[in-house]
């Protein structure tokens, strides 16, 4: 077996166990794992690795960066029509109508400016895509996202002013912390603006994230293994 077929095989069977562990997490939750989506985050990995996961059936991926999404995936998405992509990382307003051009969901909408350029290349394209609210749950000024006192306001501002089709919340618990505490922040703001869909956990902490009602958990370490391009 060539080494490309070995890390393949790896991959499909790292896929396979995170997806196990997702049920498993669910069941102890008393949710049932079609209810979580497995969000494969490619960051600084080969195109050949997301293709791996493509390979054994997987669907939803996630990049960090718009200029590394363009260079891997307009090739998988014609080859994989039914490819569902997340941008997770910070979106740049002059980077708006490539992201919308490519992604299917925008996880990481972090200030007005950038909801009301989203909102103007829906309208200017005709096709609206999914987007979340990140908060910045740790109040981490290195960090993009909302402040929680601020959260509620923006949703709305973003809904009702903007129109822009917000769908949930996505954070980041600062490295260290008790990862549950902000997971359960994250929820309550869900809750009382009356969003379902949470993106939270990663390789470390998904399975507490379920725990506490994430509908999108992002993994990439645990399926892709350590990564190896450097971002330019």
């Amino acid at each position: 077996m060539t080494r490309s077929a070995d890390s393949d095989t790896l991959i499909a069977a790292n896929l396979a166990e995170v997806k196990a562990q997702i049920v498993l997490a669910g069941v102890k939750a008393g949710r049932p794992s079609t209810d979580i989506t497995l969000v494969a985050v490619g960051k600084r990995h080969p195109a050949e690795r997301s293709r791996a996961a493509l390979a054994a059936g997987h669907r939803t991926f996630g990049e960090n960066r718009v200029q590394e999404a363009e260079a891997k995936w307009p090739t998988l998405k014609a080859e994989f029509s039914d490819v569902r992509l997340h941008l997770i990382g910070p979106l740049q307003r002059n980077k708006v109508r490539q992201a919308c051009g490519l992604f299917d969901v925008i996880e990481t909408v972090d200030r007005l400016s950038l909801a009301r350029a989203l909102a103007d290349e829906f309208a200017h394209t005709g096709n609206a895509i999914d987007c979340m609210i990140e908060v910045n749950t740790g109040e981490e000024p290195q960090k993009s996202g909302i402040l929680p006192l601020d959260a509620d306001v923006f949703i709305g501002k973003c809904r009702d002013e903007i129109k822009l089709p917000v769908i949930g919340l996505m954070c980041i618990p600062p490295v260290g912390d008790v990862a549950a505490l902000h997971f359960a922040l994250l929820r309550q703001i869900a809750v009382r603006n009356g969003l379902r869909e949470l993106s939270m956990g990663m390789s470390a902490d998904f399975a507490s994230a379920i725990r506490f009602g994430a509908t999108h958990v992002r993994v990439g370490t645990a399926i892709f293994g350590e990564r190896l391009v450097k971002t330019p």
